[in-house]
């Protein structure tokens, strides 16, 4: 009885009769189709290429053919125990009547230029002394044929060596081909496993070691994801009330805020199978293959469901349909998301597969794919804040062997705007520095050190500078500092250097406020202390220099976000271009006409302009300070907040840091 029908008895309580087997026809092997083809040519060339020439004595051959001149050539090799020579006739003889006994009853090797006859000799030494008697009594002006010595040992062997070995090479590297690009069981008997999901399977042989424990900060993301792994682990807590699982949770966030990381730790905390991939993984050249390896994706999830999916990067595939950034689209991109969106969905049921993806770009994902039921929610991954950023490090630090008065708060203040991968950057960086200066732990220098290093670049303390131009730029630098400690807004400088570092000749730290809404006389007041290194150049030497590019660029930035996106201008009024969707990048027309786009330009330059006139009136006031400062500059090269505080006073505004270093850089560039 088969296994169907004891199932289908079981299920219907009835009886089913014993019907016989089929018997059962053996399965096709590739391997078979192999073996023929190599039967075949080894056939074929025994009986296609028959190289038994005729034997003859060596009188015959003698008198009949060395002695009358025609003979081309002999070759002599050893054959068992016999030295056999094969006598080569010149084309003209083959022709006469003398030779035709011998040549009708050659083979096509005879007529193909191949030995026409052969005969045997007992020893290479004994052949050679046969041939020089027989042709002892030749005439001066015959030339004497000598036998060439051959290393050839079997015809067979010699024969499967020339035709035979590099036959069998080829159909050897065709089945590892084969085997390696092989479909096997689960794909239709396909040939080509192109098809196939590339997904990375993690369960219960390979368990990720990643927990939440891990994963310092993000606790309201910690706290979506931990319901999905709860629901996973006790799904009847849940059903029980009623409630579904939602089908989809998508991570969003800025480059480096732990996206991934909070998938590992989903994977190393479920006990679930957990399949892990990337949104290139879908994309092939071949037509078709993104679906197909969707569907294989889906079907392999649901042999193991309960299981999580995640994909990283989902953008790759996801982007909006018919707004795609190349002419035309690419179709293969679309199909693959119409199938994915079929699978989350769809007709279909996929219980208790649950599916986790990443990306910085959900404005440009398609609609569909954002709608409940497919990714119900939407977890921002922001980037940390301060008592976010001290935990982090205190996960970082954990590995390196640290000062005992390392203070994590401290450099979670001197970080503001980092995200979890460069903090990792800053830990590893500042054991870099510390092993570089032989210490025996990593101390609070060495992390202030590790901050310069990677917001500024790497000293140039070689660089060569002019007098003239190390003047221009400690101007330049001391302008920032002035201008940002006079203004109330402005984010307080902590140091200053006119040691070049990376692409800048000079630069200025700030540790800026952390503020969650900027208002108006806010961004003008660091759009001023922006413009101050230029203003400084135009007070003290009365003409500007290149050294202000990056500058500029930030102010246009700052004075363009203000008028088009912000609705902070007053002529526009409460108006914004501003397009959420980033699709406005695709069309060719502007969202204003071109009386307002004329508006836009003057209102950003008045903007610059007033405030670049503000610094300059604020250096004229204060014009004793500057050059007291720019003086102090070039000699020490680097200043900290305790200088400008001997020069300045106590800053009037804002609570004073206690830092002697990093946030914003503003450099000078060359």
């Amino acid at each position: 009885m088969t296994e169907n029908q004891d199932t289908t008895e079981k299920k219907t309580g009835k009886k089913l009769p014993n019907f016989p087997k089929k018997p059962q026809k053996p399965k096709f092997n590739i391997f078979w189709v192999y073996a023929v083809i190599i039967l075949a040519l080894i056939g074929a060339q025994f009986l296609f290429t028959n190289d038994s020439s005729k034997q003859v004595d060596y009188r015959t051959f003698e008198t009949k053919m060395l002695l009358t001149g025609d003979v081309s050539k002999l070759v002599a090799y050893k054959s068992d125990d016999l030295v056999k020579v094969e006598v080569y006739i010149k084309a003209d003889s083959l022709t006469s009547k003398k030779l035709y006994d011998a040549y009708k009853s050659k083979s096509v090797y005879g007529q193909g230029g191949g030995p026409t006859v052969f005969f045997t000799a007992g020893t290479f030494d004994g052949l050679d002394k046969q041939l020089a008697d027989s042709q002892k009594d030749l005439a001066p002006t015959q030339t004497k044929v000598l036998a060439e010595k051959d290393t050839r040992s079997n015809p067979f062997l010699s024969m499967l060596g020339s035709f035979l070995l590099p036959i069998l090479l080829l159909v050897g590297f065709w089945v590892f081909m084969m085997r390696r690009m092989g479909g096997g069981a689960g794909g239709g008997g396909q040939i080509f496993s192109i098809g196939k999901s590339k997904a990375t399977l993690f369960d219960k042989e390979s368990q990720v070691n990643i927990t939440f424990n891990d994963v310092a900060g993000l606790e309201e993301a910690k706290t979506e994801v931990m319901e999905i792994v709860d629901f996973l682990k006790n799904p009847s807590k849940y059903t029980d009330l009623g409630g579904k699982i939602p089908k989809g949770a998508l991570l969003v966030g800025s480059p480096g805020t732990g996206k991934t990381l909070l998938a590992k730790a989903v994977a190393g905390e479920a006990q679930v199978p957990f399949f892990s991939l990337s949104g290139s993984d879908f994309v092939e050249m071949f037509v078709g293959v993104g679906a197909s390896r969707v569907r294989d994706l889906f079907k392999q999830a649901k042999d193991k469901s309960p299981c999580i999916i995640f994909i990283d990067e989902i953008d790759a595939i996801g982007r909006a349909r018919g707004k795609n950034g190349v002419m035309g689209g690419n179709d293969e991109r679309e199909n693959t998301l119409n199938q994915l969106l079929v699978e989350m969905d769809g007709f279909g049921t996929n219980t208790h597969v649950i599916i986790l993806a990443a990306t910085n770009r959900a404005d440009v994902l398609d609609k569909a794919l954002l709608r409940a039921g497919r990714f119900d929610r939407q977890i921002y991954v922001d980037l940390p804040d301060v008592i976010e950023r001290k935990q982090i490090f205190e996960v970082h630090i954990i590995p390196l062997k640290k000062s005992e008065e390392l203070d994590t708060e401290f450099l979670a203040k001197q970080t503001p705007g980092f995200s979890g991968a460069d903090i990792a950057n800053v830990c590893n960086e500042a054991a870099l520095i510390a092993a570089r200066k032989n210490k025996k732990a990593v101390d609070k220098q060495d992390f202030l050190d590790a901050v310069d290093r990677i917001v500024g670049g790497l000293e140039k303390k070689n660089k060569i500078i002019t007098t003239e131009e190390k003047k221009a730029i400690a101007f330049h630098e001391a302008g920032h500092a002035t201008v940002s400690w006079l203004l109330e807004h402005a984010a307080p400088l902590v140091k200053v250097t006119i040691v070049p570092r990376g692409q800048s000749l000079g630069a200025a730290w700030y540790l800026p406020e952390e503020r969650l809404i900027v208002r108006p006389h806010q961004m003008l007041d660091e759009m001023c202390a922006t413009m101050g290194g230029r203003a400084a150049e135009k007070v003290m030497f009365d003409t500007i220099s290149t050294g202000a590019l990056s500058d500029l660029e930030k102010v246009n930035k700052q004075a363009r976000a203000m008028v088009t996106i912000y609705g902070l201008n007053e002529k526009l009024g409460n108006i914004t271009y501003y397009d959420s969707s980033g699709q406005n990048e695709y069309n060719f027309s502007k969202p204003y006409s071109e009386d307002t786009a004329l508006t836009i330009d003057r209102e950003i330059s008045s903007l610059i302009e007033g405030q670049y006139q503000r610094a300059i009136n604020l250096l004229q006031e204060n014009k004793d300070k500057l050059i007291q400062l720019a003086e102090i500059l070039i000699e020490k090269e680097v200043l900290f907040k305790d200088d400008l505080e001997h020069i300045f006073g106590k800053r009037l505004f804002g609570a004073d840091s206690e830092s002697s270093n990093p946030g914003n850089i503003a450099p000078v560039e060359a």
